[in-house]
């Protein structure tokens, strides 16, 4: 078993009937790219794969590119491996939310905030949220749901870091799948 577990995350597709991008379609473009023991899940668009380089800067811009030539629209993707999910997801500020996955979502960050970038998104952060940056990684706890939070709506213009947001269940299922695909079964 050759090779290391990833895990791409996109965004901006099937979103409101756009840019519609099917689950199977995705798991074989994978594959013709190359990469072996490809998973996906949900229509979100998160793929669970094994690639021989070891460096997820070059897979990004391999599949982004790959992506935009096939479906003829560019999806931000943010590939991490397994390791950095296990890291996510020990490092939860809010375990006490972990059960209710629909109030704790993780953003990855194309990179780690500035001090003032953060500060900046403090201010605009006037409750009942609740947030943490942690490296690359953004934890939002929001008691209402996203749906009704207006603070999860700022975060992106504020914070003006590229990201892509997934909620707890998400996270700890593609952190499963990617466990499965590490223990070749």
């Amino acid at each position: 078993m050759s090779g290391k577990v990833f895990i791409a995350l996109f965004s901006g597709i099937n979103v409101g009937g756009n840019r519609i991008v099917k689950m199977a379609e995705l798991r074989s473009f994978f594959e013709d790219l190359g990469f072996s023991d490809v998973a996906t899940y949900v229509q979100s668009g998160n793929a669970v794969f094994r690639a021989d380089k070891d460096d997820a800067a070059t897979l990004t811009k391999q599949i982004e590119a790959a992506f935009e030539k096939k479906w003829g629209f560019h999806s931000r993707i943010m590939v991490r491996d397994a390791d950095w999910f296990e890291r996510l997801v020990a490092q939860n500020p809010y375990p006490e939310v972990a059960g209710e996955p629909t109030k704790l979502h993780a953003y990855a960050l194309e990179r780690e905030p500035t001090e003032e970038e953060a500060a900046r998104l403090s201010e605009k952060c006037t409750g009942p949220e609740k947030f943490e940056i942690k490296g690359d990684v953004l934890y939002l706890h929001a008691p209402d749901g996203l749906g009704k939070s207006v603070f999860a709506g700022l975060i992106g213009r504020t914070l003006k870091v590229p990201g892509t947001k997934r909620n707890w269940r998400s996270v700890q299922a593609l952190l499963e799948m990617a466990g499965k695909a590490g223990s070749g079964g």
